[in-house]
């Protein structure tokens, strides 16, 4: 068995905080318009920021979690929080600036949290797994915290296939003992590249299958055959009666011309 890796990004401790305070951003947010007071936002900011690594660390055994021993993360999220109750209305005219940061955060922790959890030996499908937890977990706990359906269950972004892409693609050369800083670099920046492009081209997962939806489409991609042969759309009941009338109005004006009536040059 391949021993534990240690491998380390460039600058990695100062990206990390990077990425605890754009996350911690989303939740103050988050806070903000469910009107929050500010003990709430400076909450949920850290539950943001910290609760995907701190759910992490408790699956691998690294205790304590890292976002309630390390004084730096902690103060890092509150001070986002902070800064969101006292700046919220700058911060919503920046929405573009924070979606291309937390990109970023998503790539960089869920790197970060795979390459932990191969650090504690805890095996490649382990690692898979507390990788897309470190990614999307505080994510998931802010909109639990909101009373919100988890954003990245049912609005089919491409936020957690990334991740899942990404911590994939670690174990894979964990496994095959490839893994190194070159590597680790690569797999961020492809994890932040899918994400970025996806919000660029409104990339979606795809949703529940639907039969119907699909003939239909291949009826359309088929051409001018298949659609023809398409069942035309029956109209409206009122819609039917409001065209019986008028048959009906019709006929009893002919009738009461006669067979030969009508307004025209021949008339009178």
């Amino acid at each position: 068995m391949i021993s534990p890796v240690h491998v380390d990004l460039p600058l990695q401790p100062v990206l990390e905080l990077l990425g605890v305070f754009v996350g911690a951003l989303s939740g103050g947010l988050a806070a903000v318009r469910k009107g929050f007071d500010i003990f709430g936002i400076v909450v949920l900011a850290w539950v943001a920021g910290l609760g995907g690594g701190i759910l992490r660390d408790v699956l691998i055994g690294a205790i304590p979690p890292v976002g309630i021993a390390q004084w730096e993360f902690v103060a890092t999220a509150c001070a986002a929080g902070l800064l969101t109750w006292a700046a919220h209305p700058a911060l919503h005219r920046l929405r573009r600036l924070v979606l291309v940061l937390d990109a970023g955060a998503l790539a960089l922790f869920t790197v970060v949290g795979t390459i932990k959890a191969l650090e504690y030996g805890v095996g490649a499908t382990a690692a898979v797994f507390a990788g897309i937890i470190t990614g999307v977990g505080g994510g998931v706990l802010r909109d639990l915290l909101t009373g919100e359906l988890p954003a990245v269950l049912h609005q089919r972004q491409l936020y957690a296939i990334p991740s899942l892409l990404g911590a994939l693609v670690l174990a894979v050369l964990w496994r095959e003992d490839a893994l190194s800083e070159g590597t680790v670099v690569a797999a961020v920046v492809a994890v932040l590249g899918i994400r970025l492009v996806a919000l660029r081209f409104g990339w979606r997962a795809p949703g529940p299958w639907d039969r119907a939806a699909a003939r239909a489409r291949l009826g359309r991609v088929g051409g001018v055959g298949r659609a023809a042969r398409a069942p035309r759309e029956q109209p409206a009941p009122l819609l039917r009666w409001v065209a019986r009338v008028r048959r009906s109005r019709a006929a009893g004006r002919d009738e009461a011309r006669g067979p030969g009536g009508g307004g025209g040059p021949g008339a009178g």
